[in-house]
């Protein structure tokens, strides 16, 4: 028994990297997969179906369940026919996981309008042209134990310093998501986020340079693979009780990220006085705890 089985999925970005890793785990426990990547170099360049093919290719020799689309999820109406195809190719759609992505990264100073749009356009226009989709589906088709799996990236959620645009995208898709737990528990959809930690075409470039982590394609704790087990979990009927969260996975850990919450707050009952506020501030903000971020520096 798998821990997937009669599950239907749509990965995307799953010719390569974590998108692969996850398509093949979810096809061997069990589920129905559609592959979607758009198969284009790293720095741009002509879409390749090849790169979907060959992971769907293995997944179907293996004896799963798989098919292959192509189509960019920054296209609104193709990512429409993206879920259209799973539910024609499989009958339904259960889960659905957006991994795909792309990086443009520079200086906020250096940064072109060109590489702030195809970031965005991708990860977070893209996650929401999927999500779009599926809850349409889902609110029309209530009773389900449904799944969106979108993720992110402790670029975004701490602010890597040359990753503006990417930092932005994926803070972006935090907050849709959330978004989409709030507003979609009462069709059976549950929505959470991942952010993983691995070595992969994305991260290859930081092998012996990253401050934060040791990337290294030796590594297996660092492998794709290695990201996938609460992927797995969070697709799974049993995973319903968790809802609208950030949870890490990589690198040999697993952890849950705290949501956004109040550290210190004061009031009055009038209107602020100008000083009187500016010194509350000083006094009751500088006593909060400053969480630790591996991106911060001092100036100087």
């Amino acid at each position: 028994m798998g821990k997937l089985d009669g599950r239907v999925a749509i990965v995307t970005g799953a010719g390569r990297g974590i998108g692969a890793a996850v398509a093949e785990i979810f096809a061997a426990e069990g589920a129905s997969v559609v592959v979607n990547d758009l198969g284009s170099p790293m720095e741009g360049g002509e879409a390749n179906e090849g790169p979907a093919r060959e992971v769907a290719d293995r997944i179907n020799a293996a004896g799963g369940r798989a098919s292959v689309n192509g189509c960019s999820v920054s296209d609104f109406a193709a990512t429409e026919g993206l879920i259209a195809q799973a539910i024609d190719e499989f009958g339904k759609l259960d889960i659905l996981v957006n991994v795909a992505g792309i990086l443009r990264d520079g200086m906020i100073f250096k940064m072109s309008e060109e590489q702030w749009d195809s970031v965005i356009d991708v990860h977070l226009k893209g996650t929401f042209n999927t999500c779009r989709h599926a809850a349409a589906y889902w609110r029309g088709n209530r009773g389900g134990q449904y799944r969106i799996i979108n993720f992110v990236s402790g670029s975004g959620l701490f602010g890597a310093p040359a990753q503006p645009n990417y930092a932005a995208a994926k803070m972006g898709i935090v907050g849709l998501t959330f978004s989409c737990a709030n507003a979609l528990s009462g069709y059976g959809v549950t929505a959470n986020c991942i952010a993983p930690v691995a070595y992969t075409r994305m991260t290859a470039s930081l092998a012996g340079k990253s401050t934060v982590y040791d990337y290294s394609g030796d590594d297996p704790k660092m492998s794709a693979q290695n990201v996938v087990p609460p992927v797995v979990y969070l697709g799974m009927e049993e995973s319903d009780w968790i809802n609208g969260r950030v949870i890490e996975s990589g690198n040999g850990k697993i952890g849950l990220y705290s949501n956004f919450e109040m550290q210190r707050q004061f009031g009055s009952d009038q209107a602020w006085d100008m000083d009187a506020a500016i010194e509350e501030m000083k006094s009751t903000f500088h006593q909060a705890i400053v969480s630790p971020n591996p991106f911060r520096r001092t100036s100087g």
